[in-house]
């Protein structure tokens, strides 16, 4: 009796009710915020942060951060106070580019420039421009740009440094400063083709001597070739000269 009520009752496997029951409404959202209490909303209202007017308008001077960048280390000034010593001590200074050239290669450039004398430096080119700033070769700083390097030396030897150059491609000259003159590639180009001091010291002497001679073997002529001479170059300098002292002095010959 049992086992078929317990049939009877309940549900076949595969059947559903006719009849099922289904909630309607809004479902319970927990997300939304609470009201904030109305003590908290005036607490907060006067601790509200109120920046203070700016009097100095943005931009007008430097941050902190920028002038403690800028400020000098002791490594720092230590190149600056070679880079013045160079310049004052050494008469020609080329800045020349470096373009990617090997360890090797720049090391048998400088026992190149060694052997007649001239010496390669490197300073960074912040140093150098602030160096070049307040001195008066501050027309220099155009010409420190990207890696560069300084030939430098105590006499000018710029014949002898373009034919070292010439033997290496990766460095390209930017300018110089030869006697406290700032000078472009064609300049240096220029310069060296003047004559050297030496040689130039030995035609003013050759030319002083020939004057010297010239005037001596015209002091042993006739005094009257002398006389006549000047008497020339005295109507040369008179305004009524004439062309006609010239026969004169032929015949005083």
């Amino acid at each position: 009796m049992a086992a078929t009520l317990c049939l009877k009752l309940l549900p076949k496997q595969g059947w559903l009710p006719l009849a099922q029951h289904v909630r309607h409404g809004s479902k319970a959202v927990t997300r939304h915020r609470k009201p904030m209490h109305i003590l908290k909303q005036k607490l907060m209202a006067v601790t509200e942060y109120i920046p203070p007017v700016r009097v100095i308008p943005p931009g007008a001077y430097e941050s902190q951060t920028k002038q403690a960048r800028e400020q000098d280390t002791a490594f720092t000034l230590l190149l600056k106070r070679n880079l013045k010593n160079l310049f004052q001590e050494s008469k020609m200074i080329a800045v020349v580019q470096n373009n990617a050239s090997t360890a090797e290669d720049m090391m048998i450039l400088k026992n190149r420039l060694h052997k007649h004398g001239i010496n390669v430096k490197f300073f960074p080119n912040q140093v150098a421009l602030h160096f070049l700033k307040g001195s008066i070769y501050s027309n220099m700083a155009p010409l420190f740009i990207g890696p560069t390097v300084l030939f430098v030396s105590k006499e000018p030897k710029v014949s002898e440094m373009l034919k070292t150059l010439r033997s290496s491609p990766q460095m390209t000259l930017l300018g110089a400063c030869i006697d406290n003159t700032l000078l472009s590639v064609e300049g240096i180009v220029n310069y060296s083709k003047l004559p050297t001091m030496a040689v130039v010291q030995g035609q003013l002497v050759s030319g002083l001597t020939m004057l010297t001679s010239h005037t001596s073997s015209m002091l042993q002529h006739h005094p009257a070739h002398l006389s006549a001479l000047l008497q020339q170059h005295i109507k040369q300098q008179s305004p009524d000269s004439s062309v006609e002292a010239a026969p004169a002095v032929e015949k005083a010959t």
